[in-house]
């Protein structure tokens, strides 16, 4: 057996007065690791739920919370706990994560034979507003990547950077790429056809059309990077040689935002929601989605649904009516 997951210091201290208690979020903890794959990320914001929900329960009930008192937590206790997350002002997108993930641990605890408590089943997850993300207006996109490749000199420290944010930011912007995936590409990764398979979010696989201006934003990066660019290394990288850190990506939207006078919702992550129709010939788009909707593993169901209304692959002819509606 794998050993246990560390906890983080606010759970493992919320726990700490019951070893029972202690063992079952260990093992939790694993099971998110190990069978679920998740990132060190998501498991920190897992691990923030339940150690404020296990404070909640030690409060609620008058001492410190022990693994045989959440068998026997009621829906009102539930209920209660979310309405005390409701009065710390929190988003209700907050809420629905925070009880998905003790869902999630009550449904953990029963599928291993650890205990149960259906009480929480019949607690109903806070309606959601159908927010969706806002993409920046076309041109401001690409004024803003426009002004990322402007230098305020010629050298060729300056030059090189600029041709590397260039290159970021019209993967992000032209490819749809997360700013995690762009910046996790490997050199031998470089896009040399009109397509590219990318590693996105819970490690799964998708693949994703390369236009010839991606390819040339990127190969102008490669020709003027200082750095040797071995196969297995970082693509991207920063001014030391080391890999390109997220952060400075932010930063120069942030830089960009603020002379170019954009929203604050100009982020790198606004870029890849923008339908980038002035890349795409209108006659070339379906044959472009046709050969690129072709994906190693499904996505769950409801990803893109909550943002997206579905297009039918099979229906092709219609993709460029909905871009363009």
């Amino acid at each position: 057996m794998a050993e246990s997951a560390p906890l983080s210091a606010a759970l493992e201290l919320v726990a700490q007065s019951d070893a029972e208690l202690q063992t079952a979020l260990h093992d939790w903890s694993r099971w998110l690791v190990s069978e679920k794959m998740y990132s060190g990320h998501t498991v920190e914001a897992y691990h923030r739920d339940m150690a404020q929900f296990l404070g909640f329960v030690g409060g609620h009930l008058g001492a410190a919370p022990r693994f045989h008192d959440l068998e026997k937590l009621r829906t009102a206790d539930f209920r209660a706990w979310l309405a005390s997350r409701t009065g710390d002002n929190l988003k209700r997108t907050s809420i629905a994560r925070a009880l998905s993930v003790v869902r999630g641990f009550f449904k953990w605890m029963e599928r291993n034979d650890r205990g149960a408590n259906q009480a929480i089943q019949l607690v109903r997850t806070p309606k959601l507003p159908h927010a969706i993300p806002k993409p920046l207006p076309v041109k401001s996109a690409q004024d803003a990547i426009n002004a990322a490749g402007a230098t305020s000199g010629d050298t060729a420290n300056e030059c090189w950077i600029a041709a590397r944010d260039v290159a970021v930011l019209t993967l992000l912007y032209g490819a749809g790429l997360r700013i995690s995936e762009a910046l996790g590409l490997k050199a031998k990764d470089a896009p040399k056809t009109d397509t590219m398979t990318v590693l996105g979010k819970g490690s799964k696989e998708r693949m994703v059309p390369i236009l010839p201006v991606i390819r040339a934003a990127i190969d102008d990066y490669i020709e003027k990077c200082p750095y040797s660019l071995a196969a297995d290394d970082a693509l991207f990288r920063g001014t030391r040689g080391g890999p390109l850190s997220p952060r400075i990506i932010q930063y120069r939207m942030q830089h960009l935002r603020t002379q170019l006078d954009l929203p604050d919702t100009a982020t790198p992550h606004a870029l890849r929601h923008i339908s980038p129709r002035t890349f795409y010939p209108t006659a070339a788009i379906s044959g472009l989605f046709r050969n690129c909707s072709v994906m190693r593993r499904s996505p769950p169901p409801n990803a893109t649904r909550k943002w997206t209304r579905p297009i039918s692959w099979n229906n092709t002819a219609r993709i460029p009516e909905a871009i363009n509606r």
